[in-house]
């Protein structure tokens, strides 16, 4: 069975209509019934079932349809990448980071770049309330996400930094007169609560919904966006469990960073699509892995 064949069959299937998968892979539809039949007589059996009203298909088909798909896409990302290593490492690599983030990849940036002048990087925003989004959209290839990461269609990739979550705290509220908290002090006031879903694991790795004792952490002040977190922690709305890194590049009027003597560890790692892997991004990855 030829390439075209199968991208053939696999249209119509999903089309379930001879003029629309015609349109798709701009063909005629004498073309498509054509190369249909000459499966069915390879085949030895009837792959849809046509009728004056609609197209359908036979349990033969349909079996045929759920091997032979992934075989079909296997063969293309192959066929892919196989090209682009003979051409080399080129082209354009989306890196998504939260904020300032972006700093904490200099060393990796300028060591792939060495390697791989053709290539090029480009750097996107990711907000902590959606930190998925922009990955599985396919507007960035690869992103910075503090861990762990859970999702089934997510692989994660090399550590590129590791310390102790800190706190967070309006410099007037009664924390502040503290050197240190503990996990514990949560439970005393209210934290930010996301405007958009977060897997519950994901956010609790951060801010946690019970402190050690078992007692909840409430949520309070709704946020969309980091700016609109320091805002509401400067206010002494809220306090907030964050990740070390914060404190290096984002002092606010009215904030302070303070030690959790028991805190988690803020872990950041690299995260990509699974089924969206490239020379060029395991090429980053790998200078990553270089770095560390």
């Amino acid at each position: 069975m030829e390439l075209r064949d199968i991208e053939i069959f696999l249209t119509l299937s999903e089309e379930l209509h001879f003029g629309r998968t015609a349109e798709r892979l701009h063909v005629t539809q004498a073309r498509v019934s054509q190369s249909i039949a000459k499966q069915e007589r390879r085949i030895g059996g009837s792959l849809f079932r046509r009728t004056s009203r609609r197209v359908e298909l036979t349990s033969i088909g349909a079996r045929l349809y759920t091997e032979l798909k992934p075989a079909y896409q296997q063969i293309l990302t192959s066929t892919r990448t196989a090209a682009e290593t003979a051409r080399g490492i080129h082209g354009t690599l989306t890196i998504g980071t939260m904020g300032a983030l972006y700093h904490i990849l200099t060393t990796t940036n300028a060591e792939f770049r060495g390697r791989h002048p053709a290539a090029e990087l480009d750097f996107v925003e990711i907000q902590p309330t959606a930190p998925f989004a922009e990955l599985r959209s396919g507007e960035v290839d690869l992103a910075l996400l503090w861990l762990p990461v859970r999702e089934s269609d997510l692989t994660v990739g090399q550590v590129m930094s590791e310390r102790p979550v800190v706190a967070m705290i309006g410099s007037g509220h009664p924390l502040a007169k503290r050197s240190s908290i503990r996990m514990e002090d949560f439970g005393d006031y209210e934290v930010p609560w996301s405007s958009r879903p977060l897997p519950k694991y994901y956010e609790e790795a951060l801010i946690p919904f019970h402190t050690p004792s078992g007692r909840p952490v409430r949520r309070g002040t709704k946020v969309s966006t980091w700016q609109e977190t320091l805002i509401a922690v400067s206010a002494g709305e809220v306090i907030q469990a964050i990740q070390a890194e914060a404190a290096d590049y984002y002092p606010w009027p009215g904030v302070i960073y303070l030690p959790i003597d028991d805190a988690p560890m803020g872990r950041w790692a690299f995260v990509w699509r699974t089924d969206a892997e490239t020379p060029l991004l395991r090429a980053y990855i790998e200078s990553a892995g270089n770095v560390a």
